[in-house]
Protein backbone atom coordinates (compact mmCIF):
# COMPACT_ATOMS: atom_id res chain seq x y z
CA UNK A 1 0.00 0.00 0.00
CA UNK A 2 2.81 2.40 0.95
CA UNK A 3 6.59 2.57 0.65
CA UNK A 4 8.18 3.33 4.01
CA UNK A 5 11.82 4.09 4.69
CA UNK A 6 13.35 3.92 8.18
CA UNK A 7 16.39 5.82 6.84
CA UNK A 8 14.45 9.06 6.34
CA UNK A 9 14.46 11.76 9.00
CA UNK A 10 10.66 11.73 8.93
CA UNK A 11 9.41 9.30 11.63
CA UNK A 12 7.68 6.15 10.41
CA UNK A 13 4.43 7.21 12.08
CA UNK A 14 4.42 10.46 10.10
CA UNK A 15 5.27 8.59 6.90
CA UNK A 16 2.23 6.34 7.39
CA UNK A 17 -0.07 9.26 8.26
CA UNK A 18 1.06 11.35 5.29
CA UNK A 19 0.93 8.40 2.92
CA UNK A 20 -2.57 7.30 3.88
CA UNK A 21 -3.86 10.86 3.76
CA UNK A 22 -2.50 11.12 0.22
CA UNK A 23 -4.19 7.88 -0.81
CA UNK A 24 -7.49 9.02 0.67
CA UNK A 25 -7.29 12.50 -0.85
CA UNK A 26 -6.44 10.97 -4.25
CA UNK A 27 -9.41 8.60 -4.00
CA UNK A 28 -7.14 5.56 -4.14
CA UNK A 29 -8.78 4.65 -0.84
CA UNK A 30 -12.50 5.31 -1.27
CA UNK A 31 -14.84 6.57 1.50
CA UNK A 32 -16.02 3.60 3.51
CA UNK A 33 -13.06 1.41 2.49
CA UNK A 34 -11.70 -0.80 5.25
CA UNK A 35 -7.99 -0.45 6.03
CA UNK A 36 -5.78 -3.45 6.76
CA UNK A 37 -5.85 -4.54 10.38
CA UNK A 38 -3.11 -3.15 12.60
CA UNK A 39 -1.22 -6.45 12.63
CA UNK A 40 -1.64 -6.98 8.90
CA UNK A 41 -0.36 -3.47 8.10
CA UNK A 42 2.59 -3.91 10.47
CA UNK A 43 3.55 -7.26 8.95
CA UNK A 44 3.19 -6.00 5.38
CA UNK A 45 5.40 -2.95 5.95
CA UNK A 46 7.89 -4.34 8.45
CA UNK A 47 7.04 -1.91 11.28
CA UNK A 48 5.92 -2.41 14.87
CA UNK A 49 2.23 -2.73 15.68
CA UNK A 50 2.54 0.25 18.03
CA UNK A 51 3.76 2.42 15.15
CA UNK A 52 0.59 1.50 13.23
CA UNK A 53 -1.59 2.08 16.31
CA UNK A 54 -0.20 5.59 16.69
CA UNK A 55 -0.63 6.36 12.97
CA UNK A 56 -4.23 5.11 12.86
CA UNK A 57 -5.02 7.04 16.07
CA UNK A 58 -3.72 10.26 14.50
CA UNK A 59 -5.77 9.72 11.34
CA UNK A 60 -8.90 9.18 13.43
CA UNK A 61 -8.18 12.35 15.39
CA UNK A 62 -7.65 14.29 12.13
CA UNK A 63 -10.93 13.05 10.68
CA UNK A 64 -9.57 10.82 7.91
CA UNK A 65 -10.55 7.50 9.49
CA UNK A 66 -13.23 6.15 11.79
CA UNK A 67 -12.74 3.31 14.26
CA UNK A 68 -15.57 0.83 14.71
CA UNK A 69 -15.64 -1.54 17.65
CA UNK A 70 -15.01 -5.17 16.65
CA UNK A 71 -14.80 -4.15 12.98
CA UNK A 72 -11.62 -2.16 12.37
CA UNK A 73 -10.66 1.15 10.74
CA UNK A 74 -12.49 2.67 7.76
CA UNK A 75 -12.02 5.70 5.52
CA UNK A 76 -14.43 8.33 6.81
CA UNK A 77 -17.42 9.16 4.62
CA UNK A 78 -18.33 12.83 4.13
CA UNK A 79 -21.34 13.73 6.23
CA UNK A 80 -21.40 10.26 7.75
CA UNK A 81 -20.04 10.09 11.28
CA UNK A 82 -20.47 6.40 11.73
CA UNK A 83 -22.82 4.46 9.48
CA UNK A 84 -21.76 0.84 9.32
CA UNK A 85 -20.71 -0.20 5.78
CA UNK A 86 -23.60 -1.66 3.83
CA UNK A 87 -26.18 -1.31 6.63
CA UNK A 88 -26.91 2.38 6.98
CA UNK A 89 -27.32 1.76 10.71
CA UNK A 90 -25.83 4.49 12.89
CA UNK A 91 -23.29 3.63 15.53
CA UNK A 92 -23.95 4.28 19.16
CA UNK A 93 -23.19 7.91 20.09
CA UNK A 94 -19.64 8.38 21.30
CA UNK A 95 -19.66 9.69 24.90
CA UNK A 96 -18.02 13.01 25.67
CA UNK A 97 -14.71 12.11 27.28
CA UNK A 98 -13.61 15.13 29.26
CA UNK A 99 -13.02 16.15 32.87
CA UNK A 100 -16.71 16.48 33.66
CA UNK A 101 -17.40 12.97 32.36
CA UNK A 102 -14.37 11.69 34.26
CA UNK A 103 -15.45 13.14 37.61
CA UNK A 104 -18.98 11.86 37.13
CA UNK A 105 -17.74 8.35 36.32
CA UNK A 106 -15.26 8.32 39.20
CA UNK A 107 -17.90 9.03 41.82
CA UNK A 108 -20.74 7.09 40.21
CA UNK A 109 -18.58 3.99 39.72
CA UNK A 110 -16.47 4.09 42.87
CA UNK A 111 -18.46 1.16 44.29
CA UNK A 112 -17.63 -1.11 41.35
CA UNK A 113 -15.89 -4.29 42.57
CA UNK A 114 -12.71 -3.54 40.59
CA UNK A 115 -11.16 -0.07 40.24
CA UNK A 116 -7.86 -0.33 38.33
CA UNK A 117 -8.53 3.09 36.76
CA UNK A 118 -9.07 5.06 39.96
CA UNK A 119 -6.77 7.65 41.52
CA UNK A 120 -6.56 6.60 45.15
CA UNK A 121 -5.20 3.73 47.24
CA UNK A 122 -7.18 0.87 48.84
CA UNK A 123 -8.22 1.60 52.40
CA UNK A 124 -5.92 -1.08 53.83
CA UNK A 125 -2.92 0.59 52.15
CA UNK A 126 -3.57 3.85 54.00
CA UNK A 127 -2.77 4.90 57.58
CA UNK A 128 -6.24 4.37 59.06
CA UNK A 129 -5.08 3.38 62.53
CA UNK A 130 -3.18 6.63 62.95
CA UNK A 131 -6.23 8.60 61.78
CA UNK A 132 -8.34 6.92 64.47
CA UNK A 133 -5.69 7.58 67.13
CA UNK A 134 -5.49 11.22 66.10
CA UNK A 135 -9.26 11.60 66.20
CA UNK A 136 -9.43 10.07 69.68
CA UNK A 137 -6.66 12.37 70.87
CA UNK A 138 -8.38 15.39 69.38
CA UNK A 139 -11.62 14.44 71.11
CA UNK A 140 -9.97 13.88 74.48
CA UNK A 141 -7.97 17.12 74.35
CA UNK A 142 -11.16 19.09 73.79
CA UNK A 143 -9.68 22.07 71.91
CA UNK A 144 -12.00 24.91 71.05
CA UNK A 145 -13.19 24.11 67.55
CA UNK A 146 -16.39 26.12 67.46
CA UNK A 147 -14.88 29.09 65.58
CA UNK A 148 -12.95 29.58 62.35
CA UNK A 149 -9.39 28.41 61.86
CA UNK A 150 -6.52 30.60 60.73
CA UNK A 151 -6.60 31.74 57.08
CA UNK A 152 -3.17 30.18 56.51
CA UNK A 153 -4.26 26.95 58.24
CA UNK A 154 -3.28 25.20 61.48
CA UNK A 155 0.09 26.58 62.56
CA UNK A 156 1.50 23.32 63.98
CA UNK A 157 0.87 21.47 60.70
CA UNK A 158 2.37 24.34 58.67
CA UNK A 159 5.51 24.08 60.78
CA UNK A 160 5.69 20.32 60.11
CA UNK A 161 5.33 20.96 56.37
CA UNK A 162 8.07 23.59 56.45
CA UNK A 163 10.40 21.22 58.33
CA UNK A 164 9.69 18.42 55.86
CA UNK A 165 10.41 20.69 52.89
CA UNK A 166 13.65 21.80 54.54
CA UNK A 167 14.73 18.12 54.69
CA UNK A 168 14.36 18.16 50.90
CA UNK A 169 16.46 21.32 50.54
CA UNK A 170 13.58 23.75 50.12
CA UNK A 171 14.06 26.51 52.69
CA UNK A 172 10.69 27.97 53.71
CA UNK A 173 9.17 29.43 56.85
CA UNK A 174 5.77 28.37 58.14
CA UNK A 175 4.32 31.70 56.98
CA UNK A 176 5.18 30.69 53.39
CA UNK A 177 2.93 27.62 53.67
CA UNK A 178 -0.79 27.76 52.97
CA UNK A 179 -2.99 24.80 53.91
CA UNK A 180 -5.77 23.98 51.46
CA UNK A 181 -8.68 21.60 51.02
CA UNK A 182 -6.62 19.05 49.14
CA UNK A 183 -4.34 19.83 46.22
CA UNK A 184 -7.42 20.56 44.07
CA UNK A 185 -8.13 23.76 45.99
CA UNK A 186 -4.45 24.68 45.78
CA UNK A 187 -4.55 24.30 41.97
CA UNK A 188 -7.75 26.32 41.82
CA UNK A 189 -6.31 29.16 43.90
CA UNK A 190 -3.16 29.32 41.79
CA UNK A 191 -5.17 29.21 38.55
CA UNK A 192 -7.39 32.08 39.71
CA UNK A 193 -4.35 34.14 40.67
CA UNK A 194 -2.12 33.35 37.68
CA UNK A 195 -4.48 32.87 34.72
CA UNK A 196 -6.55 35.46 32.89
CA UNK A 197 -8.90 34.84 29.94
CA UNK A 198 -6.88 34.46 26.75
CA UNK A 199 -3.62 33.52 28.49
CA UNK A 200 -1.60 30.67 27.03
CA UNK A 201 -1.02 28.06 29.75
CA UNK A 202 1.24 25.03 29.40
CA UNK A 203 0.33 21.65 30.90
CA UNK A 204 1.68 18.12 30.80
CA UNK A 205 0.30 16.03 27.93
CA UNK A 206 -1.09 13.60 28.95
CA UNK A 207 -2.03 15.19 32.24
CA UNK A 208 -4.67 15.78 34.93
CA UNK A 209 -8.23 16.01 33.50
CA UNK A 210 -9.63 18.19 36.27
CA UNK A 211 -6.84 20.74 35.83
CA UNK A 212 -7.53 20.92 32.08
CA UNK A 213 -11.19 21.67 32.72
CA UNK A 214 -10.33 24.18 35.45
CA UNK A 215 -7.98 26.12 33.17
CA UNK A 216 -10.38 26.12 30.24
CA UNK A 217 -13.16 27.32 32.52
CA UNK A 218 -10.86 30.22 33.44
CA UNK A 219 -10.62 31.11 29.74
CA UNK A 220 -7.05 29.90 29.20
CA UNK A 221 -5.67 28.63 25.91
CA UNK A 222 -4.33 25.28 27.10
CA UNK A 223 -1.25 23.93 25.28
CA UNK A 224 0.15 20.48 25.98
CA UNK A 225 3.85 19.71 26.49
CA UNK A 226 4.51 16.06 25.57
CA UNK A 227 5.81 13.85 28.38
CA UNK A 228 8.61 11.34 27.96
CA UNK A 229 9.87 8.61 30.28
CA UNK A 230 12.61 11.00 31.49
CA UNK A 231 10.47 14.12 31.75
CA UNK A 232 9.68 16.38 28.81
CA UNK A 233 10.05 16.46 25.05
CA UNK A 234 12.40 19.44 25.26
CA UNK A 235 12.57 20.17 21.49
CA UNK A 236 8.76 20.23 21.39
CA UNK A 237 8.68 22.50 24.45
CA UNK A 238 11.16 24.94 22.92
CA UNK A 239 9.13 25.00 19.70
CA UNK A 240 5.99 25.79 21.69
CA UNK A 241 7.76 28.59 23.53
CA UNK A 242 8.90 30.07 20.22
CA UNK A 243 5.28 30.06 19.02
CA UNK A 244 3.47 31.08 22.21
CA UNK A 245 4.08 33.33 25.19
CA UNK A 246 2.81 31.28 28.12
CA UNK A 247 2.21 32.86 31.49
CA UNK A 248 2.53 29.66 33.52
CA UNK A 249 3.33 25.96 33.19
CA UNK A 250 1.41 23.56 35.47
CA UNK A 251 3.51 20.41 35.70
CA UNK A 252 4.09 17.25 37.72
CA UNK A 253 7.78 16.34 37.41
CA UNK A 254 7.73 13.41 39.87
CA UNK A 255 5.68 10.20 39.39
CA UNK A 256 3.38 12.08 37.06
CA UNK A 257 -0.22 11.05 36.52
CA UNK A 258 -1.03 9.22 34.29
CA UNK A 259 2.43 8.17 33.00
CA UNK A 260 4.29 7.88 36.34
CA UNK A 261 7.32 9.34 34.55
CA UNK A 262 10.00 11.19 36.50
CA UNK A 263 11.78 14.24 35.10
CA UNK A 264 15.56 13.99 35.25
CA UNK A 265 17.61 16.63 37.06
CA UNK A 266 18.92 17.82 33.69
CA UNK A 267 15.34 18.37 32.50
CA UNK A 268 14.48 20.28 35.69
CA UNK A 269 17.47 22.59 35.20
CA UNK A 270 16.59 23.18 31.55
CA UNK A 271 12.96 23.89 32.42
CA UNK A 272 14.02 26.52 34.95
CA UNK A 273 16.34 28.10 32.35
CA UNK A 274 13.49 28.27 29.83
CA UNK A 275 11.14 29.77 32.43
CA UNK A 276 13.66 32.50 33.14
CA UNK A 277 14.33 33.09 29.46
CA UNK A 278 10.66 33.23 28.43
CA UNK A 279 9.29 34.83 31.62
CA UNK A 280 6.74 32.26 32.76
CA UNK A 281 5.97 30.79 36.17
CA UNK A 282 6.07 27.11 37.11
CA UNK A 283 3.48 25.37 39.28
CA UNK A 284 4.97 22.13 40.59
CA UNK A 285 2.30 19.63 41.63
CA UNK A 286 4.28 17.18 43.79
CA UNK A 287 1.45 15.24 45.43
CA UNK A 288 3.18 11.85 44.99
CA UNK A 289 6.45 12.90 46.65
CA UNK A 290 5.86 10.68 49.71
CA UNK A 291 5.61 7.64 47.41
CA UNK A 292 9.07 8.23 45.94
CA UNK A 293 11.76 6.03 47.52
CA UNK A 294 14.50 8.05 45.82
CA UNK A 295 16.04 11.28 47.06
CA UNK A 296 15.87 13.76 44.24
CA UNK A 297 15.59 17.56 43.86
CA UNK A 298 12.36 19.28 42.95
CA UNK A 299 11.90 22.34 40.77
CA UNK A 300 11.13 24.27 43.94
CA UNK A 301 14.32 23.16 45.72
CA UNK A 302 16.45 24.11 42.70
CA UNK A 303 14.69 27.46 42.34
CA UNK A 304 13.87 28.23 46.00
CA UNK A 305 10.40 29.52 45.02
CA UNK A 306 11.62 32.31 42.77
CA UNK A 307 9.64 31.17 39.71
CA UNK A 308 8.04 28.08 41.26
CA UNK A 309 4.89 27.57 43.31
CA UNK A 310 5.03 24.20 45.07
CA UNK A 311 1.96 22.02 45.81
CA UNK A 312 1.69 18.95 48.03
CA UNK A 313 -0.98 16.77 49.63
CA UNK A 314 -1.57 14.27 52.43
CA UNK A 315 -4.69 12.82 50.82
CA UNK A 316 -2.88 10.16 48.77
CA UNK A 317 -1.01 8.59 51.69
CA UNK A 318 -3.30 9.18 54.72
CA UNK A 319 -6.89 9.36 53.48
CA UNK A 320 -8.65 11.10 50.56
CA UNK A 321 -11.45 12.01 52.98
CA UNK A 322 -9.19 14.27 55.03
CA UNK A 323 -8.74 16.63 52.04
CA UNK A 324 -5.58 18.23 53.43
CA UNK A 325 -3.19 19.80 50.95
CA UNK A 326 -0.76 22.69 50.95
CA UNK A 327 1.18 25.08 48.78
CA UNK A 328 4.40 27.01 49.30
CA UNK A 329 5.25 30.23 47.50
CA UNK A 330 7.04 33.56 47.72
CA UNK A 331 5.56 35.70 50.47
CA UNK A 332 4.08 38.28 48.08
CA UNK A 333 2.31 35.58 46.08
CA UNK A 334 1.24 33.68 49.18
CA UNK A 335 -0.46 36.77 50.63
CA UNK A 336 -2.57 37.07 47.47
CA UNK A 337 -3.44 33.37 47.53
CA UNK A 338 -4.53 33.64 51.17
CA UNK A 339 -6.90 36.44 50.18
CA UNK A 340 -8.37 34.31 47.40
CA UNK A 341 -8.83 31.41 49.81
CA UNK A 342 -10.71 33.65 52.23
CA UNK A 343 -12.92 35.06 49.46
CA UNK A 344 -13.98 31.62 48.26
CA UNK A 345 -14.19 29.70 51.54
CA UNK A 346 -12.89 31.79 54.46
CA UNK A 347 -10.67 29.06 55.98
CA UNK A 348 -10.00 25.37 55.52
CA UNK A 349 -11.09 22.89 58.19
CA UNK A 350 -8.96 23.13 61.32
CA UNK A 351 -10.44 19.83 62.48
CA UNK A 352 -9.05 17.88 59.52
CA UNK A 353 -5.79 19.82 59.74
CA UNK A 354 -5.40 18.86 63.43
CA UNK A 355 -6.18 15.24 62.61
CA UNK A 356 -3.57 15.32 59.84
CA UNK A 357 -1.06 16.87 62.24
CA UNK A 358 -1.66 13.99 64.67
CA UNK A 359 -1.02 11.46 61.89
CA UNK A 360 2.21 12.95 60.53
CA UNK A 361 3.63 13.34 64.04
CA UNK A 362 2.67 9.76 64.93
CA UNK A 363 5.75 7.68 65.74
CA UNK A 364 4.84 5.18 63.01
CA UNK A 365 4.39 7.70 60.18
CA UNK A 366 7.80 7.19 58.57
CA UNK A 367 7.50 3.42 58.93
CA UNK A 368 4.12 3.60 57.19
CA UNK A 369 5.61 5.52 54.26
CA UNK A 370 8.49 3.05 53.94
CA UNK A 371 6.07 0.12 53.95
CA UNK A 372 3.82 1.84 51.41
CA UNK A 373 6.71 2.46 49.02
CA UNK A 374 7.80 -1.17 49.24
CA UNK A 375 4.25 -2.38 48.64
CA UNK A 376 3.86 -0.12 45.61
CA UNK A 377 7.20 -1.26 44.17
CA UNK A 378 6.13 -4.90 44.42
CA UNK A 379 2.75 -4.11 42.85
CA UNK A 380 4.53 -2.32 39.98
CA UNK A 381 6.69 -5.36 39.30
CA UNK A 382 3.73 -7.76 39.41
CA UNK A 383 1.32 -5.69 37.32
CA UNK A 384 4.02 -4.61 34.86
CA UNK A 385 5.05 -8.22 34.27
CA UNK A 386 1.46 -9.30 33.66
CA UNK A 387 0.84 -6.44 31.23
CA UNK A 388 4.00 -7.28 29.29
CA UNK A 389 3.05 -10.96 29.18
CA UNK A 390 -0.27 -9.95 27.57
CA UNK A 391 1.56 -7.91 24.91
CA UNK A 392 1.10 -4.43 26.35
CA UNK A 393 3.62 -1.65 25.77
CA UNK A 394 4.60 0.19 28.97
CA UNK A 395 5.37 3.91 28.71
CA UNK A 396 7.66 3.76 31.74
CA UNK A 397 8.53 1.29 34.52
CA UNK A 398 9.36 3.38 37.60
CA UNK A 399 8.54 0.75 40.27
CA UNK A 400 7.23 3.65 42.35
CA UNK A 401 4.08 5.72 42.55
CA UNK A 402 0.58 4.51 41.75
CA UNK A 403 0.31 4.12 37.99
CA UNK A 404 1.37 2.32 34.85
CA UNK A 405 0.52 3.88 31.46
CA UNK A 406 0.10 1.12 28.90
CA UNK A 407 -1.47 0.20 25.57
CA UNK A 408 -2.09 -2.94 23.53
CA UNK A 409 -2.13 -3.13 19.71
CA UNK A 410 -5.33 -5.20 19.74
CA UNK A 411 -7.16 -2.74 22.03
CA UNK A 412 -7.03 0.44 19.91
CA UNK A 413 -9.90 2.32 21.61
CA UNK A 414 -9.61 2.47 25.40
CA UNK A 415 -12.88 4.42 25.64
CA UNK A 416 -14.85 1.60 24.05
CA UNK A 417 -12.99 -0.89 26.22
CA UNK A 418 -13.83 1.12 29.33
CA UNK A 419 -17.54 1.14 28.53
CA UNK A 420 -17.48 -2.64 28.20
CA UNK A 421 -15.45 -2.97 31.39
CA UNK A 422 -18.03 -1.01 33.39
CA UNK A 423 -20.60 -3.64 32.47
CA UNK A 424 -18.22 -6.27 33.90
CA UNK A 425 -17.85 -4.34 37.17
CA UNK A 426 -14.46 -2.82 36.27
CA UNK A 427 -13.54 0.88 36.37
CA UNK A 428 -10.77 1.53 33.83
CA UNK A 429 -8.88 4.76 33.11
CA UNK A 430 -9.23 5.43 29.34
CA UNK A 431 -6.42 7.47 27.86
CA UNK A 432 -8.67 10.04 26.15
CA UNK A 433 -9.44 11.56 29.53
CA UNK A 434 -5.84 12.58 30.09
CA UNK A 435 -5.04 14.06 26.67
CA UNK A 436 -5.04 17.82 26.16
CA UNK A 437 -6.84 17.27 22.84
CA UNK A 438 -8.99 14.17 23.44
CA UNK A 439 -8.90 11.61 20.63
CA UNK A 440 -9.32 7.85 20.33
CA UNK A 441 -6.29 6.11 21.79
CA UNK A 442 -5.32 2.74 23.17
CA UNK A 443 -3.51 4.12 26.22
CA UNK A 444 -4.88 3.17 29.64
CA UNK A 445 -3.91 4.22 33.16
CA UNK A 446 -3.59 1.28 35.56
CA UNK A 447 -3.52 1.88 39.31
CA UNK A 448 -1.17 -0.91 40.38
CA UNK A 449 -2.69 -1.14 43.86
CA UNK A 450 -6.10 -1.97 42.35
CA UNK A 451 -4.87 -4.24 39.55
CA UNK A 452 -4.45 -7.49 41.49
CA UNK A 453 -7.88 -9.02 40.85
CA UNK A 454 -7.83 -12.06 38.53
CA UNK A 455 -11.17 -11.00 37.03
CA UNK A 456 -9.47 -7.94 35.54
CA UNK A 457 -6.87 -10.11 33.79
CA UNK A 458 -9.48 -12.54 32.48
CA UNK A 459 -11.43 -9.59 31.05
CA UNK A 460 -8.32 -8.18 29.34
CA UNK A 461 -7.31 -11.58 27.95
CA UNK A 462 -10.79 -12.07 26.47
CA UNK A 463 -10.84 -8.61 24.89
CA UNK A 464 -7.36 -9.06 23.41
CA UNK A 465 -8.33 -12.45 21.95
CA UNK A 466 -11.46 -10.93 20.40
CA UNK A 467 -9.41 -8.05 19.00
CA UNK A 468 -6.94 -10.46 17.43
CA UNK A 469 -9.76 -12.43 15.82
CA UNK A 470 -11.22 -9.23 14.33
CA UNK A 471 -7.85 -8.11 12.94
CA UNK A 472 -7.05 -11.41 11.25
Amino acid sequence: MLTLSPDLQTPLVSQIVDGLRGLIAGQVLKPGAKLPSIRAFAAAHGVSVFTVVEAYDRLVAQGWLVSRANAGFFVKRRGDEGASPGTGAPERPVPRFDARWYLKQIFENRNLPMKPGCGWLPHDWLFGDAVKRSMRQLSSDGPELDGYGLPHGHMALRMVVAESLAEHHLAVDADQVLLTQGSSQALDLVARRMVKPGDVVLVDDPGYPNLLFMLRFAGAQVVGVPRTATGYDLPALEALLAEHKPTVFFTQPRLQSPTCSVASVAHLHRLLQLAEQHHFMLVENDIYADMDPGVRPSLASLDQLNRVIYLGSFSKTISPNLRTGFLAARRDLLDELVQLKMISGLTSSEITERITFGVVTDGRWRKHLKSLRERLAEAHRTVGRRLLNLGFELFHEPEAGMYLWARHPDLPDSAELSKEATGAGIMLGPGQLFLVEPRPTGWLRFNVAFSQDERLWRFLEQRILLGQQVSE
